[in-house]
């Protein structure tokens, strides 16, 4: 297994107050560098701007990738850019690129890309909720346009509904998206009468919903429509913020729910795509939390598969 991440990614610099801070990356590779010894690194490259018009609006581009001298810009409300997040942004879509490209040729079975700014909340011409560029929608449409795929599907279990990822999908049938997240909650997306072309399925959660309501929103929506997709490489947005300690939300997750769902996803990428995953971290404002739930989500990505129990 490949993990992909660049020193850049900590250099993204929000403000002392900010809760998308460099520290969270820092937790992750701490927990996984301390966990696994063998884990195959690898430096994520810069996106190129051809890749990312696959997805994004040129004025999107200019703006977010414009030169900032010092301080910080606040691009909306919630997001911050600094003179180090033009360079974040490209690497961190360019992680999600070079995972595609070692899956699908056989380098690595799967691949988390452990980057910073997250990116499901940006839509094809916003930057918006603390994301600058969408990277599991720059790396789904790398799949389709790059290597010729023809059903990608894209899983996210990020407290917080992917609206830009729903919103640059919805009109494609060769992409799947399924998502779990707390309702109400920001962006305010993801309602079940979202469907897309048919291919968006949304599975909102209350306030205070447990493991037991996220494993059987999965087992008994989710996964099933996502094995009659049959998705050729599967995708994930791998939020960790439902945990029951994370101070943005209310839903109240363990670490060892975030492994079972990753689990059965494995079974799932066994029995379509032959256990192809490329993993991209979102959301997860709890340091510990977000630590011990991207562990459970990497330890479940590097065993054998088994159908969860």
């Amino acid at each position: 297994m490949q993990v992909f991440t660049h020193p850049a990614c900590l250099e993204h610099h929000t403000g002392s107050d900010h809760v998308e801070r460099p520290q969270r990356l820092a937790a992750i590779l701490q927990a996984l560098g301390d966990a696994f010894p063998d884990l195959d690194w690898q430096q994520a490259p810069r996106a190129r701007r051809e890749q990312l018009l696959r997805v994004h609006a040129p004025e999107l581009l200019d703006s977010v990738l414009a030169p900032i001298p010092s301080g910080w810009v606040a691009l909306d409300p919630d997001t911050v850019a600094s003179p180090g997040s033009a360079e974040a942004a490209l690497r961190a879509a360019g992680a999600g690129i070079a995972a595609v490209d070692a899956v699908l040729a056989g380098a690595a079975l799967r691949a988390f890309c452990a980057v910073r700014p997250p990116g499901h909340h940006a839509t094809a011409d916003t930057a918006m909720g603390f994301c600058l560029l969408n990277n599991i929608a720059i790396a789904a449409r790398h799949a389709l346009a790059g290597h010729g795929l023809e059903r990608v599907a894209i899983v996210d279990f990020d407290v917080h509904h992917g609206n830009g990822t729903q919103a640059i999908f919805q009109a494609e049938p060769r992409v799947a998206y399924a998502s779990s997240h707390q309702s109400p909650l920001y962006p305010g997306t993801g309602a079940r009468r979202e469907t897309g072309c048919g291919n968006i399925f949304n599975a909102p959660l209350p306030p205070g919903a447990d493991g037991t309501a996220f494993r059987s929103a999965w087992e008994s929506d989710l996964l099933p429509a996502l094995d009659a997709f049959g998705p050729q490489l599967l995708f994930i947005s791998a939020g960790f913020d439902g945990h029951r300690r994370d101070p943005l939300a209310d839903l109240r997750l363990e670490a060892d729910d975030f492994g079972w769902l990753t689990q059965a996803l494995v079974a799932l990428a066994e029995r379509h795509c032959g256990g192809r995953i490329v993993s991209m971290l979102e959301g997860g404002y709890d340091l510990a939390a977000l630590a011990d739930s991207s562990l459970a989500h990497v330890t479940a990505m590097r065993q054998p598969v088994r159908e969860p129990t």
